[in-house]
């Protein structure tokens, strides 16, 4: 789900977001991409010196589809934890599904547990006020991540930092068991991801040494709100290997400078040598990021990117068709999901180098927020992301540069509009 603007506020605040943040959007320039091969030795230090990320093995990790796997096994998580809970999130609303995970955090903190819990000040906006205060009441601490003051209105300047959210979701038990993904809190997200109520997205949990790198993730947005530094044995104690799956968790914070989620999914469409399969939302590559899609196809790789079909955000919606043309023209395949709506950000390269996170493939994930993905190295974790992208496109529909080319005309206008905005999409 996009940052700061919402589907139903009116067009002009977004034009006025664009006023106030125009510069302040802008990914690495990059003008060339050596060689890099997927496989190759090589693949490994380049990708880990990019994107400031350890490859580390001795993990084991499970993917959880839609919310009917994705809560269940995080209600599970957060109920056995024994000293500590740390839990970032983008967006939280209402909901049983919401009231469950409050209740869960609350009897935690009651029981002892330190309990940290970041909410991104525009994505928890309605968040119902009774969950914030049993969360105090039972001594669970509740920060919001970059919450506009009332002195930020009288130095607007200041405001400038809103514009940049944190898109991520952590959730690390004990320091020992993570989660990540896609998913945010509401009814929305409960279900199959099949059902036109129920929308689609992918998780995963993880246990190992990688689990580290999550934590380390929540800590800097944590410190960076609160100032506080977290360490011990109560958030990084010592992890055994539990599996033998390899992976890396990126984060990237553009706020600070970094755009490690940028060049993760620019090397490894630049490294794929056979198959590059894309499950995305928000599908808005730039013109650096196209180019290395369309010489990927151009070198006989097949590329498939799977869409939404319905969506919550509209102005995004026409401005990625706006820029299918090239890609279609280019060999790329594009779908567009059709029971529900498509959340999940996953990519699988060449059926062993598999990412799940929180990335939308647009300027203002790879620009504006603090993202995270887990990336694994492992053909049993790939493999299975391949079957669920598969599954969905037997619930999708393929668009055709035809179809795309006669698409009527006040579509083609309205997608004018969205030129100034695209980099705060």
């Amino acid at each position: 789900m996009p940052g700061v603007l919402h589907r139903s506020e009116p067009l002009v605040y977004g034009l006025l977001a664009v006023f106030l943040f125009t510069g302040c959007a802008s990914v690495p320039e990059v003008s060339r991409v050596s060689g890099v091969v997927l496989g190759e030795p090589s693949f490994f230090p380049t990708i880990a010196a990019h994107t400031d990320a350890p490859i580390i093995g001795g993990n084991r990790v499970e993917l959880l589809f839609n919310g009917e796997q994705i809560f269940p096994a995080m209600l599970q998580a957060i109920r056995s934890a024994r000293k500590s809970i740390t839990y970032a999130q983008y967006l939280y609303k209402g909901g049983q599904v919401a009231y469950e995970l409050a209740e869960a955090f609350a009897e935690r903190c009651r029981a002892g547990v330190a309990v940290k819990i970041l909410i991104d000040d525009h994505g928890g906006s309605e968040m119902p006020q009774d969950i914030p205060a049993l969360w105090r009441k039972s001594g669970c601490d509740l920060r919001w991540f970059r919450r506009i003051r009332l002195f930020q209105f009288i130095t607007p300047w200041e405001l400038l930092s809103y514009n940049y959210r944190n898109h991520r979701r952590i959730l690390v038990i004990d320091g020992k068991v993570g989660f990540t993904g896609g998913h945010g809190v509401s009814e929305a997200w409960t279900g199959d991801g099949r059902t036109e109520t129920h929308w689609r997205d992918t998780d995963a949990r993880v246990v190992g040494p990688i689990v580290q790198q999550l934590q380390a993730a929540f800590v800097e947005s944590w410190r960076e709100m609160t100032g506080e530094l977290l360490g011990d044995d109560l958030y990084f104690p010592r992890l055994e290997p539990q599996g033998n799956v390899h992976a890396q968790v990126v984060k990237s914070s553009p706020f600070s400078g970094t755009h490690e989620s940028y060049l993760l999914f620019l090397l490894s469409i630049t490294a794929a040598k056979k198959t590059i399969f894309i499950t995305n939302p928000y599908f808005l590559p730039d013109e650096r990021m196209s180019q290395a899609l369309l010489k990927a196809a151009a070198r006989g790789v097949r590329i498939v990117v799977l869409t939404p079909g319905k969506i919550d955000w509209m102005l995004v919606y026409r401005a990625s068709r706006r820029e299918f043309g090239p890609l279609l023209q280019g060999g790329i395949e594009i779908y567009e999901y059709q029971p529900a709506l498509l959340h999940a950000k996953t990519m699988v390269v060449d059926g062993v180098w598999a990412l799940v996170g929180t990335t939308n493939l647009d300027n203002r994930s790879f620009a504006l927020n603090e993202e995270i993905n887990l990336v694994v190295h492992d053909a049993g974790i790939a493999g299975r992301l391949e079957e669920a992208f598969h599954e969905d496109l037997e619930r999708s529909k393929k668009l055709t540069y035809e179809a795309w080319s006669s698409r009527p005309w006040s579509e083609k206008i309205l997608e004018l509009f969205t030129i100034p905005i695209k980099e705060q999409l």
